[in-house]
């Protein structure tokens, strides 16, 4: 999943992405219960994320999250054919 968000400065960034990955990995683990057998652990979501400042616009992090979706699915692609 790709998330373009925007947080109020008074909110610490990564405060805010550990409680979005960690009540959204919940809700998934417990909506869907095949979840957890495939990622043991509960290990839902990558350890990174991606943060945009000042100095970057928009257009630009719409662009760093096109390529990694490309990314992403090229993975994919290799592990089928592995």
């Amino acid at each position: 999943m790709h998330l373009v968000l925007s947080i109020p400065p008074k909110y610490s960034v990564s405060e805010m992405i550990g409680f979005l990955k960690g009540k959204s990995a919940i809700k998934m683990f417990d909506r869907y219960l095949n979840l957890k057998k495939r990622y043991w652990g509960q290990h839902f979501w990558a350890k990174g994320y991606c943060v945009g400042t000042v100095g970057l616009d928009e257009e630009q992090i719409r662009k760093y999250v096109r390529w990694q979706l490309r990314k992403d699915k090229d993975m994919d692609q290799d592990k089928l054919l592995t």
